[in-house]
């Protein structure tokens, strides 16, 4: 396993058991969050909010680095323009999240504590992304 693997899988993890920790993968906490005008529970706003400092922290230290600790080169996405594709994209993800209560990151997550109930969220959002590159050409996010 390279060094960068490591990195990631660690990251992973620590990722992981930040959504655990902070109540994230459960489903009915997401869906009080956005259910503005009934019991709504504001603790994905805390999620979110502290998670924007240190992403604000690194963001700047990347754009003085010239290359990654760990890898080669960075592995960003390339900035576009808003199009049809991920206007629907949002808003498929949206109803999605909207609907089952869980996204990609907290659904990984909770396999390590509720497998058999994260599995099928695992398998429905694996073959999404198999008929994704199915239908669209895969895109490199690469910056060498």
């Amino acid at each position: 396993m390279t060094r960068e693997n490591v990195l990631a899988l660690l990251s992973g993890i620590f990722f992981g058991s930040g959504l655990a920790i902070s109540g994230m993968i459960d489903p009915a906490r997401v869906r009080a969050f956005l259910d503005v005008t009934g019991n709504w529970d504001p603790t994905l706003a805390f999620v979110m909010g502290g998670a924007l400092l240190p992403m604000a922290v690194a963001w700047q230290v990347e754009k003085r680095l010239r290359k990654p600790l760990a890898s080669n080169y960075f592995h960003l996405p390339p900035t576009s323009d808003i199009d049809w594709r991920l206007i629907s994209g949002a808003a498929i993800f949206g109803i999605g999240w909207g609907l089952a209560g869980i996204c990609p990151g907290p659904g990984i997550a909770a396999l390590a504590v509720e497998p058999i109930s994260a599995l099928l969220f695992v398998l429905a959002m694996g073959a999404g992304m198999g008929l994704h590159r199915l239908i669209f050409k895969t895109r490199s996010f690469a910056r060498a």
